[in-house]
């Protein structure tokens, strides 16, 4: 496991995921997934492992790496079930035919992306009727909370009226706001069908923090916070579920 923070994170993220996929598709589907931005692959090889055919599209030859030893100490099934491919998100059209998939993953992707609204339109072209897309995005609306909790007060009193941000690794990047995604999602024929907050307590945790003995119970406040107004509304990630019409 990783630290606190992405622990928190990908189980949180998985246990939503499941509730939307269980929510809406046959019991034993086997769904074409397609999980853009990958990264190490975490959310592609839980789904790879629930039976469901999975497509990883990664451009950072790093983590494109770390995927491919993740996934070769795996049994054959799921390796057969689970394809890695050089590319960016943006490219969509060019790897796959529209409708190809039920699910889509975007999950920490939108924040390096200046202009999301084309990507998400790929997303959403290459989803099946009744498709779910997944998004993982910085919640704008709560950047003050990170430094604010922090005691950088200069930090917070900055982060009221912009949704850019500097991330932990120093990078410049961008937030999106629950509004605006609604009414992108709404454009793209993928209207948003639910929301989660996701890290509402755990977001400030140290770099080097480790899981806790009782992480369990830490995961059931967090994902009870992610589901109840107003704690999913100043969350640091904002899970939004649309639906292809």
């Amino acid at each position: 496991m990783g630290g606190l923070r992405d622990v928190v994170r990908q189980e949180l993220v998985a246990r939503q995921l499941e509730e939307q996929i269980v929510g809406r598709f046959p019991v034993g589907q086997r769904l074409r997934v397609l999980d853009v931005g990958m990264g190490q692959g975490t959310q592609a090889l839980r789904l790879a492992r629930a039976g469901h055919r999975v497509t990883g599209l990664e451009q950072d030859p790093t983590m494109i790496a770390a995927a491919r030893t993740a996934l070769s100490g795996e049994p054959e099934g799921i390796r057969e079930r689970m394809r890695i491919i050089e590319g960016d998100g943006r490219d969509t059209g060019v790897h796959f035919l529209p409708g190809s998939f039920d699910v889509v993953l975007c999950h920490g992707v939108l924040m390096y992306v200046e202009e999301p609204d084309p990507l998400l339109a790929g997303l959403a072209r290459v989803l099946a009727p009744g498709g779910l897309l997944s998004l993982l995005v910085r919640n704008g609306d709560a950047l003050a909370m990170r430094p604010g909790l922090s005691g950088d007060w200069a930090g917070a009193l900055a982060s009221f009226d912009t949704t850019a941000y500097r991330n932990r690794l120093g990078l410049d990047v961008r937030a999106d706001r629950l509004s605006t995604l609604t009414a992108t999602l709404a454009g793209i024929g993928a209207p948003l069908h639910a929301w989660y907050g996701v890290r509402v307590f755990t977001d400030t945790a140290a770099d080097g923090a480790e899981a806790p003995a009782d992480l369990e119970t830490l995961l059931a406040v967090e994902e009870k916070a992610g589901r109840t107004d107003p704690y999913r509304g100043v969350a640091a990630l904002l899970h939004l579920c649309g639906v292809r019409g």
